[in-house]
């Protein structure tokens, strides 16, 4: 899988290298100007047919040393290229000089303002190569206003010019994915078609604001080593995050038990039990649909049984809706004891289950269930939607009983509601991984932090990120139960005895639930995602 990195990250690989010999920074600049320019030409054919017109606009720093080299590779190609520099040429670090001086003997450097660039006959390819990974403060107003890309409208065929960033659209944090805003300028315009960046991807690029300001990004290897790792299916690194992507069978992903297999030689093949039985606890009459829909997906997802444990009064709603699915009266947490026996080996609360003091004694009777003689593991605990939001007013109650085996499932909404303090109003400088691994290092347990940019963190540090944009966006699953979906979905992955570490199938989980939307498309329903799965297993070898 491929590792997220910091600015901080980044510079340590860049600096390590060039400590140890490696390569010089003017050669790190130099393979990334010419990397820039070679993805600009890959992405858009057109440009390398003929001359073109560039502008390209430098920052102070090492990001407009990059800049200067792009700006004298499109002119050896025959292009013509207005450059524009925010700063002084004095105050550039010294390899952005060096080039900077190069670029000096073939063209002029103008001052970056916004009334300059309107004089200029309209580019083809505009490059944005003022701030990059290290930025975390705003933009100057004035140099925000020249980045507007409204401005581009008084250009004839506007909407043809490629804007082009490297690493980030300037002003966009690249620890966080977020975009400070001056109070002239909300960084909403300040978009670019491609962006391209070197050695990995960066955090800012999968959260928050990135996928929607990036564009398509680009990783261009400018000769720092390989970053990425045989991951799959292992725990995370604790120093650095990781970008979910597809599992497969035998890595992240818990497989059928196969004839030979230890668990087949101790318990035999082919009962249910042999593959997890995971119970989903739901609401009361009118309220159990969320429930259904997560004992639904569990099955689908490969648990061997599922049953859904409701109020009594609520048999006859949920008798008439279930087949496959295992129903039992479940009144109170003294009837859970009784039920929930040794084979249990995944349990689902929250969908539809209510914020009411029954929540609360069934989420501390599953938080101590324990398995027995008959159990291979620990049972996994789910914990989404009411079971969360019935501890807002105690949330230390409920990290007093959460263990290794918990995952919490809470979106934004239920997350500030658990951890005010970490909730996105009180977040500051802070990142979507930062604030979940504070969140994982407090409960004591796995934090899936849901969204576009979902993340999963465990205590200790290990984080992954998945990321639905890009090639991966499906606006249609922001639909009202699909967290209900994917609860069911953890927990029918984690039933399963032979299932890998929690966290992986937590990775696993939000991969299947993003590429099962993918395969049904815009029109989606909740009650879609499950129907979706079989398909997505089989095209995995499953």
């Amino acid at each position: 899988m491929t590792e997220l990195l910091t600015a901080e990250q980044m510079r340590g690989l860049e600096l390590a290298a060039m400590e140890h010999g490696q390569v010089t920074g003017l050669q790190l600049m130099e393979r990334a100007g010419r990397g820039v320019v070679e993805a600009a030409l890959a992405e858009w054919p057109d440009l390398a047919a003929g001359a073109q017109r560039a502008m390209v606009l430098c920052g102070p720093g090492n990001n407009g040393g990059d800049g200067f080299v792009i700006a004298r590779r499109l002119r050896d190609r025959g292009w013509d290229v207005d450059l524009f520099l925010w700063g002084d040429a004095d105050g550039l670090p010294p390899d952005a000089k060096v080039n900077h001086d190069l670029w000096a003997t073939m063209g002029a450097v103008r001052p970056l303002e916004a009334a300059a660039l309107m004089t200029c006959d309209r580019p083809d390819l505009v490059v944005d190569a003022v701030f990059g990974t290290g930025l975390t403060r705003p933009l100057p107003d004035a140099l925000a206003q020249a980045l507007d890309m409204r401005a581009m409208g008084a250009w004839p065929r506007a909407h043809a010019i490629r804007r082009l960033a490297v690493d980030a659209p300037s002003g966009l944090n690249l620890d966080t994915g977020m975009l400070p805003a001056t109070d002239a300028w909300t960084g909403a315009v300040n978009r670019s078609d491609l962006t391209v960046t070197f050695h990995g991807h960066k955090l800012g690029h999968a959260l928050g604001l990135g996928p929607t300001l990036c564009g398509k990004v680009v990783v261009v290897d400018i000769g720092l080593g390989q970053t990425e790792r045989a991951m799959v299916g292992t725990a995370p690194d604790p120093e650095r995050a990781r970008l979910v992507e597809p599992v497969y069978a035998g890595s992240a992903l818990p497989v059928r038990v196969w004839p030979g297999s230890a668990v087949a030689k101790s318990r035999g093949v082919g009962h249910k039990y042999d593959h997890g039985h995971a119970m989903v606890l739901a609401g009361g009459p009118g309220r159990g649909g969320a429930g259904r829909m997560a004992a639904r997906t569990a099955l689908r997802a490969g648990a061997g049984l599922v049953t859904v444990l409701c109020p009594p009064e609520a048999l006859t709603e949920n008798a008439a809706r279930l087949d496959a699915v295992m129903l039992r009266a479940c009144a109170d947490a003294d009837s859970f004891r009784r039920i929930a026996d040794d084979r249990v080996t995944a349990l689902c609360l929250g969908p539809g289950l209510g914020v009411e003091d029954r929540t609360r004694d069934l989420v501390r009777a599953a938080l101590a269930h324990s398995g027995g003689d008959r159990a291979l593991r620990e049972t996994a605990v789910v914990l989404d939607a009411d079971a969360l939001t019935a501890f807002a007013d105690d949330p230390d109650a409920l990290f007093g009983m959460t263990h290794a085996r918990t995952i919490l499932t809470p979106h934004e909404g239920e997350f500030g509601r658990l951890l005010p303090d970490l909730s996105q109003a009180a977040r500051g400088d802070r990142s979507k991984v930062d604030v979940a691994r504070a969140a994982a290092d407090r409960a004591g347990c796995l934090v899936l932090l849901k969204g576009p940019d979902t993340v999963i963190a465990q205590p200790g540090g290990g984080a992954a990120v998945h990321v639905a944009a890009y090639d991966r966006a499906v606006p249609w699953l922001a639909t009202a139960g699909a967290g209900d979906v994917l609860a069911g979905l953890i927990a029918g992955l984690a039933a399963a005895p032979v299932a890998p570490d929690l966290f992986c199938v937590a990775e696993a989980a939000v991969w299947l639930h993003v590429e099962a939307a993918r395969r049904v498309g815009p029109g989606l329903i909740a009650e879609d995602l499950p129907e979706a799965l079989p398909g997505v297993l089989r095209d995995l070898g499953l």
